[in-house]
């Protein structure tokens, strides 16, 4: 497995969030790494509050969580419909696990990872056979403890090799890597399954539906675009991601980040305010 990914995909005006926090992505123990895309470390000690917005990928997530005022504690994410808000003041600290699309299953034991979808549960309550105390993952200063801590913590979990798990996680992959797949029929059509079948699978094992992950990969990327550099040609852009024409971007990208993609852009290229 390649290294973290350094890319921003799905956070909103990402050099605002940087410049105020510490945020660091790192890669789990070899064992997990069939499982996890990544560790995702952040640390703030703010003077005014900020509110942070991230589109999300089609990944659960488990987040041990510090905010000043509360104690530690720990979640399940399933995968998130809607954009995420999260505000941060004064001080605090996150260490979460993001993984692969379809990784989470084999942790998850008999249930779909749709019961999952759209919502945020303790942790307990989602794998009740395991006690995690969070102040271990987040009480060290040092990374490479909160790190060790968090491969602990999942390899005492156990997860069995899956086959299907295995074959959702390679789907999912596919869609995020080969931009000409473009619809469920012709993702189907890559390892000679049923639309339906592929639809089961991803229900079960990545918590939402083939077409989901592939519009929502298509704002990511024109999000990532839209941040970064000179303005994309949004006719273009829209051309190769697959959309029908320029207005269905725009309608698809307002409704996800909450503004149209070229008053996003203008606000991360423009003269400083």
């Amino acid at each position: 497995m390649a290294a973290p990914r350094s890319d921003t995909r799905g956070i909103v005006a990402a050099p605002e969030l940087f410049a105020r926090v510490r945020f660091r992505r790192r890669e789990p123990a070899e064992p997990l790494r069939p499982y996890v895309e990544h560790y995702w470390l952040i640390d703030w000690d703010l003077t005014e509050p900020f509110a942070s917005h991230v589109v999300p990928h089609p990944c659960v997530n488990i987040v041990f969580q510090r905010y000043e005022g509360t104690g530690d504690f720990g979640e399940v994410a399933g995968i998130g419909l809607e954009l995420f808000t999260q505000k941060l003041e004064g001080r605090g600290r996150v260490c979460g696990i993001q993984f692969r699309p379809g990784g989470f299953r084999p942790f998850l034991a008999d249930r779909p990872v749709s019961d999952l979808t759209g919502r945020r549960l303790p942790l307990p309550e989602v794998l009740p056979g395991f006690r995690a105390a969070p102040s271990a993952v987040l009480g060290p200063e040092a990374q490479d403890a909160r790190v060790a801590a968090l491969d602990d913590f999942l390899l005492a979990l156990g997860p069995a090799p899956d086959p299907r798990a295995e074959r959702a996680m390679a789907l999912a992959d596919r869609v995020r890597e080969d931009r000409s797949i473009r619809r469920v029929d012709e993702l189907a059509d890559t390892v000679g399954m049923s639309v339906r079948s592929v639809q089961r699978l991803f229900a079960a094992y990545v918590g939402v539906s083939p077409k989901w992950v592939i519009l929502r990969y298509r704002v990511h990327e024109a999000l990532e675009r839209a941040g970064t550099g000179a303005p994309p040609d949004w006719a273009a852009l829209a051309a190769e991601l697959g959309y029908s024409d320029q207005a269905h971007l725009v309608r698809d990208f307002t409704a996800r980040v909450g503004v149209p993609p070229t008053a996003y852009a203008q606000a991360r290229t423009g003269p400083p305010r």
